[in-house]
């Protein structure tokens, strides 16, 4: 019986397009002028101190620091100090009012049915937890925070890994079975099926693939899944 759904964000609560068209763009703008005025607060030099051992440039240099950041950004690289920057830039975005989270309606109306009906909600997803709690806190369906118990980013492992999946269960202290992964990339649902949970594939625009698994346009459709376990 399932009790946990873990889920992903983009492409599966939320649109590809948000991500790459908005929110990638928005800190590509506004991440110059936030470090330059918050280099001195611990929390952004410590990132600052990540990005520069990671890539070899002097501490010191700002500019090529930005410019790297800025490159990492258009590459969506997946660089723990880049997204938690990345979420600090959004922070400041969502609180001024210029960002909007975008989720889907089926799976805002979801979310608030299965935590009703008492199962556990968790985010997995490669953004940092503090970009998670953002879009799902200022989403235009509202704060949809109060349904999630908790989240994971990559610091948990790759998505891709098997490993990563384990460390969730470990960290959950529930057997494997009991979870539910959704995301919309396949290779993730290979690596969580290995480590023993269930999984939905959510295809919600490109046709719909031949495979054994189980797809998904919606969560409507997953609910029904959910019906059957």
């Amino acid at each position: 019986m399932i009790r946990v759904i873990l889920t992903d964000i983009e492409g599966t609560t939320s649109s590809i397009s948000f991500v790459h068209d908005v929110l990638f763009p928005y800190a590509d703008e506004h991440l110059p002028a936030f470090i330059c005025e918050q280099q001195t607060r611990p929390d952004v030099s410590e990132q600052l101190d990540l990005v520069a051992d990671d890539s070899g440039i002097d501490r010191k240099d700002i500019e090529a620091l930005i410019e790297t950041l800025q490159s990492w950004i258009r590459e969506d690289r997946k660089a723990i100090p880049l997204k938690t920057l990345q979420g600090m830039v959004w922070q400041q975005g969502y609180q001024q009012g210029e960002l909007k989270g975008h989720i889907y309606e089926d799976a805002a109306l979801y979310l608030q049915h299965w935590h009703d009906r008492g199962l556990r909600l968790y985010v997995y997803s490669s953004g940092s937890v503090k970009a998670q709690k953002l879009i799902f806190g200022f989403s235009e369906s509202g704060d949809l925070t109060p349904f999630f118990s908790g989240y994971f980013d990559t610091r948990i492992g790759g998505k891709k890994e098997p490993k990563a999946y384990r460390n969730i269960v470990e960290e959950l202290g529930v057997e494997a079975e009991t979870i539910l992964f959704l995301s919309d990339v396949e290779a993730e649902l290979k690596a969580a099926e290995i480590a023993g949970m269930k999984t939905a594939w959510l295809v919600r625009e490109s046709e719909l693939p031949e495979t054994g698994r189980f797809v998904a346009r919606d969560f409507a459709e997953v609910d029904s899944l959910l019906k059957r376990r």
